[in-house]
């Protein structure tokens, strides 16, 4: 199953809800990603521009889509951003695929 990563920001309201009453937010957000098919595969706090960076596998894009469309729509964040990971396996056979590709650069 294809793995996708989530780099969330929360909304200045949002960090002052967790604040006054504090959630474990993987256990919240698990059962999203359980009911479009997906599991949690790691889930971080992080300083700097992002809160939470969430690595979790999706059936498909349209349901690692609809996740972020989910928790974007409930108003609690300030970003998101998905972004399709690959395996290393996945990866090496990019590589050698680009080997066949008949890609032109710009001329200077």
């Amino acid at each position: 199953m294809p793995a996708y990563m989530y780099r969330v920001g929360y909304t200045a309201e949002s960090w002052d809800a967790q604040v006054k009453k504090t959630t474990n937010r993987q256990e919240a957000i698990a059962p999203a990603v359980k009911s479009l098919g997906g599991r949690i595969l790691s889930f971080y706090y992080a300083f700097g521009e992002d809160d939470v960076i969430l690595i979790a596998q999706m059936p498909d894009n349209k349901a690692a889509a609809a996740l972020a469309l989910a928790a974007a729509a409930g108003g609690a964040l300030s970003h998101i951003t998905t972004t399709p990971l690959m395996t290393v396996a996945e990866g090496m056979t990019a590589m050698r695929q680009a080997k066949r590709a008949r890609y032109v650069p710009p001329a200077s």
